[in-house]
């Protein structure tokens, strides 16, 4: 999502010819959160996808009679996201996107959305859009794995701070896609400040000078997700020393280690994947079980606007 308001700041701001189209309430199944936009530019190439399936071209089509009439007012578009072939196959949600001229004094708003260091609303055909700030994760140890698990929870829309005290670990060389590498032990000031932001806090440094004092800022923190690496031996000795040091059980059963779901990974990226999706889990107060044996909703919310 942050992205495509990225490029309206970038269009609005070399006065480019282009509509928008914007997701602003769903019923039923949700397909893709409120707010969710594409743009679609004079030549009729587009950036960016609803979620609206086969009426995505038609939306894609809507925008561009819009910029051929030189029309400024927005349409609304309601769709049903039903299979027309073979009725009840489809999804059964209900969408309504708004086909629009984003005009100049939108580009602050875009650009804030597109940082997403704090939450954005505005207010579009009578819906108030509210795009959430990024979440923040705080990864402990500036491993191989630290680099394959930032990149992936980027993907996911997280800010990803890397913390190591070791000058040979904690380097852009090795980390160039952190937002923030800081040279400093776990529990230094600005780690500890950086822990009170997250919403996930994840320890892959496998070394005990960094590890104990990481549990220790983590159970200091709020986050939903305090993750660390290690086999089962390790994971007993580190619990073992949080008691010593008089941590009650209910600290210590914040703590989910060995990190990651039961997937069976190997390298550092299946590692990676297994630990993002159970920080997700864990964030969204889900099972992380298969959705193939849930008759739950697929999605945390099924209705907006």
């Amino acid at each position: 999502m942050r992205e495509i308001y990225g490029a309206i700041a970038r269009r609005l701001r070399d006065e480019e010819s282009f509509a928008g189209a914007t997701l602003i309430a769903t019923r039923g199944a949700k397909a893709s959160a409120v707010g969710t936009s594409l743009v679609v530019g004079a030549d009729g190439s587009f950036a960016g996808d609803i979620g609206a399936g086969c009426h995505e071209g038609r939306i894609v089509e809507r925008a561009l009679a819009m910029l051929g009439e030189s029309r400024t007012a927005p349409v609304r578009l309601c769709f049903e996201l039903d299979d027309e072939l073979l009725a009840g196959t489809g999804c059964g949600a209900s969408l309504d996107v708004v086909v629009w001229r984003p005009q100049r004094d939108f580009e602050e708003t875009a650009q804030a959305i597109a940082a997403g260091e704090r939450d954005v609303t505005f207010d579009l055909e009578g819906a108030t859009i509210v795009v959430a700030r990024r979440p923040r994760l705080l990864v402990v140890g500036a491993t191989a794995l630290a680099a394959e698990l930032t990149a992936l929870a980027q993907r996911a829309d997280y800010v990803v701070t890397v913390v190591d005290p070791r000058p040979p670990f904690a380097t852009r060389e090795r980390h160039p896609g952190a937002d923030e590498l800081l040279l400093a032990w776990p529990d230094d000031s600005v780690a500890v400040a950086r822990a009170q932001e997250a919403g996930a806090i994840v320890i892959v440094s496998h070394d005990v000078k960094l590890d104990l004092p990481a549990l220790r800022t983590a159970l200091a923190s709020f986050a939903a997700y305090v993750g660390i690496l290690g086999n089962r031996r390790v994971q007993a000795a580190r619990r073992a020393a949080l008691r010593a040091e008089g941590y009650e059980q209910a600290q210590i059963g914040r703590i989910r280690g060995p990190a990651g779901l039961d997937l069976g990974g190997v390298t550092d990226g299946e590692t990676a994947v297994s630990i993002l999706a159970e920080m997700l889990a864990v964030q969204r107060e889900r099972s992380g079980e298969p959705l193939s044996r849930s008759d739950g909703p697929i999605h945390p919310s099924t209705s907006s606007g």
